[in-house]
């Protein structure tokens, strides 16, 4: 009776690793072989005939001349010597744009640049309908930059940058389509302005906010005087609230150190001398008569002359 060991998982990995190394020794004497049987020519084909584009990136191929069509990614295998591989590659660009001077409709000189984002859509017009589209879409930035804001002033273009903006990318995207170019933003980065221009807009901002602050203090006078006139019509309603604002108004006084305290002269007192002064005419409503003094052998009651017939600056007479 024969005795078996049974296996152990360490056997078995060593089992299994003795198999891969076999196989890929069998794969390296394969591939050595084939080479000793190609030619040295046939590197040089081999060489050239089998190309491998990025994931970003494609292959446009041209045969004897004429355009066939765009390739990849991956690997892929072309006709050495009849083809000819130009590659594309398909990433967005950021391209900054010189700072342009320009001058804007209402006669300001500005100095402004940009930046651009574009990418190949369209390998095979990339390549047969422009020379170098780096530097076609640069071109065609420039000029677009300094025919938008040509037309337009400086108040649009601080602000309303995102105008601008769109407007710019919607004129170089139209002029780069043909080449297979697509121009997704356009941003203007920084507008300088002269000194001069520098100067007079700080003195308008600072106009702007004088203005605006006077504005605020009428308002709170005018809001202020409304709410004073609504308190003299709820004091002039009630005379008891006039007499306890005085009393509050005494005790903040009492609470500092004041050595003098003013008191307000009562309104109702003007009230009672006026009625004093009314009370003092006749009962049938002529006012008294004055003694002026009486001449010699005459009556008496010829020197009685009302008070208006007085002459101003006189001191004669009783009044009786």
């Amino acid at each position: 009776m024969s005795s078996e060991i049974p296996p152990t998982p360490a056997r078995e990995d060593r089992v299994k690793d003795e198999a891969g190394l076999a196989s890929v020794v069998r794969v390296l004497l394969t591939a050595f072989s084939f080479f000793l049987l190609i030619p040295p020519w046939g590197f040089l084909v081999w060489f050239y005939s089998v190309k491998i584009v990025a994931e970003y990136e494609r292959g446009v191929i041209f045969r004897l001349g004429r355009l066939v069509g765009a390739r990849g990614p991956g690997l892929f295998v072309i006709l050495p010597i009849v083809d000819r591989m130009v590659k594309m590659d398909l990433r967005t660009v950021t391209m900054d744009v010189p700072s342009q001077e320009c001058i804007t409709r209402d006669n300001v000189t500005v100095k402004v640049n940009a930046v651009i984002y574009f990418r190949v859509v369209a390998p095979e017009d990339a390549v047969t309908k422009v020379l170098d589209h780096f530097r076609a879409t640069s071109q065609i930035a420039q000029t677009t930059l300094r025919s938008v804001l040509g037309q337009s002033d400086l108040d649009e273009l601080l602000s309303e940058r995102e105008k601008i903006n769109a407007r710019l990318q919607t004129i170089i995207d139209e002029q780069t389509e043909p080449w297979g170019v697509k121009v997704s933003t356009v941003e203007v980065k920084d507008v300088e302005l002269p000194q001069s221009m520098q100067r007079a807009m700080a003195r308008q901002a600072e106009a702007e906010r004088e203005r605006r602050a006077k504005v605020i203090n009428a308002d709170g006078e005018l809001q202020a005087s409304q709410r004073l006139a609504e308190a003299g019509l709820v004091m002039s309603s009630n005379p008891v609230t006039l007499q306890l604002r005085l009393l509050q108004t005494l005790a903040e006084i009492a609470t500092e150190k004041n050595s003098t305290i003013v008191l307000p002269v009562p309104f109702g007192l003007f009230e009672a001398i006026t009625q004093i002064a009314n009370s003092t005419t006749s009962g049938d409503g002529k006012p008294p008569r004055v003694r002026v003094g009486a001449a010699p052998g005459g009556d008496p009651a010829d020197s009685m002359t009302p008070p208006e017939r007085l002459e101003p600056g006189s001191h004669e007479g009783v009044v009786s």
